[in-house]
């Protein structure tokens, strides 16, 4: 199956299973190159699972997944990063003993010869190059020798997107990234996917916040119990609309109405 080359990454009808248990049923997701694009929906939605199939860590039971026209079956995270699909999660993956330096290169340290022989981490290059590169996005580190464990959580959180980006993301996923944040904090994070769209970088922001996803996002796509209720402009959907599908309000209203229909019987 090919698709469109308008949509770096392509979700058709995809499906995930845990033996008797739906987690995902026949959910469409399509991403343009250069979009924001904002996944929301409820506690036990389905965002985590959706999440985990586009990173490579689940494969679909069945449906399409499709990353530049062309069909992909992952077998691990490792995969979907070598296509350029990077995902940050909650715990972000950062050490809080490491210093800023080190993190930021985990994985993928600089290495020199000691003696020019044995082959150790280049701490000073990486230490400039991570001090560059945060710089460039924005973020300024008192040192990138300070260890991660003495920054504010928004700091930790656009030091893992930024490490993404940095690597090479074509694709990035972010997984309730102002979730734990205070306001001036979650401004941070957001300005910085705004500078990550800036840059012609596809981005998949998981939230349950509207306050958060709609000043940034291109397009919306709402889970409900593992089941997509539409994918939506901008243009086609109204802040309040929004607010009002996340809450449940037909739901609710459906509710008062049988409530009063027994009330009057």
């Amino acid at each position: 199956m090919t698709g469109n080359d308008d949509y770096i990454i392509r979700l058709e009808n995809v499906s995930k299973f845990f033996g008797t248990v739906i987690a995902l049923q026949d959910v469409t997701l399509r991403l343009r190159r250069g979009e924001v694009h904002c996944l929301l929906g409820d506690n036990g939605a389905g965002k985590s699972t959706l999440i985990k199939t586009l990173a490579g860590v689940h494969e679909p039971s069945s449906g399409h997944y499709l990353v530049e026209g062309q069909e992909v079956h992952f077998k691990s995270p490792r995969e979907a990063l070598d296509h350029g699909i990077a995902t940050v999660y909650q715990d972000l993956a950062l050490v809080p003993l490491m210093s800023v330096a080190r993190n930021f290169f985990a994985g993928r340290e600089p290495m020199r010869k000691l003696f020019g022989l044995i082959p150790v981490m280049d701490i000073e290059h990486a230490a400039r190059v991570s001090e560059e590169k945060l710089a460039e996005m924005g973020i300024h580190v008192r040192s990138p020798h300070q260890a991660v464990g003495t920054m504010s959580g928004g700091e930790r959180q656009c030091l893992a997107i930024a490490r993404a980006i940095h690597f090479g993301a074509k694709v990035l996923i972010l997984d309730e990234p102002t979730a734990a944040l205070g306001v001036k904090q979650s401004c941070n994070v957001l300005k910085l996917i705004h500078t990550a769209r800036a840059r012609g970088i596809s981005v998949i922001f998981i939230t349950h916040n509207v306050h958060h996803a709609y000043p940034i996002g291109d397009s919306f796509t709402l889970l409900n119990r593992g089941q997509s209720m539409g994918t939506f402009t901008k243009d086609e959907l109204s802040k309040e609309k929004l607010l009002d599908m996340m809450a449940g309000g037909a739901e609710i209203q459906s509710l008062v109405a049988e409530l009063e229909g027994r009330a009057a019987a």
